[in-house]
């Protein structure tokens, strides 16, 4: 399926099977593509890049498409990639992750840091954090895959 090229975010790199390799969704998703391009928000004589999913419901693409700036992505990598290190070994915590410091890691980042911690405001972290950290073994292989791609394409880009 083509991703539509008359809406505001223009594509110009694109992954229009997606749908086939969406991890545990694959084949029986609706998110269909991805594509970097022109961001929709962009003003007159100011241009940025975004990264969108694009949902499609069967019948027409969804307002649930979302779209994100690149920066945005790149973070969330960082995250996915540092809350997986931290619970490869949060076995060791009674809770999975260390009371007195919930605070995982500090990253530096465009002269202040992100701030990875667990979410103690949540009501019901001790079973939500033991289901996450289920979910995220049981897709270890679905992430450990794309972490080697990402860590081979950084290894040629000079990273």
């Amino acid at each position: 399926m083509k991703i539509p090229t008359t809406l505001k975010h223009k594509p110009v790199v694109v992954c229009e099977n997606y749908e086939q390799i969406d991890g545990r969704y694959a084949m029986k998703t609706d998110a269909k593509g991805l594509s970097l391009g022109l961001a929709q928000w962009n003003d007159r004589g100011k241009v940025e890049i975004s990264a969108k999913v694009w949902r499609y419901t069967g019948n027409k693409w969804s307002r649930q498409s979302e779209e994100m700036p690149l920066h945005r992505v790149l973070d969330l990598a960082i995250l996915v990639c540092r809350a997986q290190q931290h619970f490869a070994e949060a076995y060791r915590f009674p809770l999975l992750y260390d009371e007195k410091k919930p605070l995982i890691d500090r990253i530096a980042l465009q002269g202040d840091a992100m701030s990875v911690e667990v979410c103690r405001s949540n009501e019901h972290l001790d079973e939500d954090i033991k289901l996450f950290s289920l979910a995220l073994g049981e897709d270890g292989e679905l992430l450990g895959e794309r972490l080697r791609r990402l860590a081979d394409i950084l290894h040629q880009m000079g990273y």
